[in-house]
């Protein structure tokens, strides 16, 4: 009952720095209005540049979404707090690359809009994805055979199931961490190629 209870209170902690329901970035609307083009020519990664933007807004959240309310869970209804430090820095370590594998997501969502020009289908798309797989709705470890297999390898187990199961002490570490960062690879990688495709494509359109 306490795990069960201490994962509803992590999973709410998560919402605000992971930005769990979509958004967060500021990119789909440069794109629809054109100043996407100024980012492009600037000396700076465009991808670096809002990793950088992301990480500063998740920290903030974290400290002020995230952490009052585990603090009121752990005086009003006792959830679970890690006792080895060694178990306080995996869990740090899973929630930071959490936030860039919810990044390297969202990202590619928002990089969408130069070519679907209206992201809302497919920001809900995302929002269902992210709520349903992510073990944010439901611990994924309940879903039975292979399809719990199966939701346990997708990029959206390593923002919230993983790192929720690292400050539980439920899950071998290097493991989980090595898994996170493979997804955050990929992710920035595909990401890095949108970011190409983007700048061909308004460099075609005279951009």
């Amino acid at each position: 009952m306490t795990d069960a209870v201490t994962f509803c209170f992590i999973t709410q902690a998560f919402i605000g720095p992971m930005q769990l329901f979509g958004g967060g970035l500021g990119l789909p609307e440069r794109i629809r209005s054109g100043d996407i083009a100024l980012d492009l020519v600037r000396p700076a990664s465009l991808q670096l540049w809002t990793l950088a933007e992301d990480l500063g807004r998740a920290a903030y959240l974290f400290l002020v979404r995230g952490i009052p309310p585990m603090l009121v869970g752990a005086v009003v209804f006792g959830i679970r707090v890690p006792a080895e430090p060694g178990q306080w820095l995996s869990f740090l370590a899973g929630f930071a690359v959490a936030v860039v594998v919810s990044f390297g997501w969202r990202y590619l969502v928002a990089l969408s809009v130069c070519w679907l020009l209206d992201d809302r289908g497919v920001a809900v798309v995302s929002m269902l994805l992210t709520t349903f797989f992510s073990g944010m709705m439901v611990p994924l470890h309940l879903f039975p055979g292979w399809f719990g297999d199966l939701v346990m390898v997708l990029p959206w187990a390593a923002m919230v199931q993983l790192p929720t199961d690292l400050y539980l002490g439920k899950a071998p570490v290097l493991e989980t961490l090595a898994f996170q960062a493979l997804w955050a690879a990929i992710l920035l990688g595909l990401g890095a190629l949108g970011t190409m495709a983007i700048r061909r494509k308004v460099v075609i359109q005279g951009g």
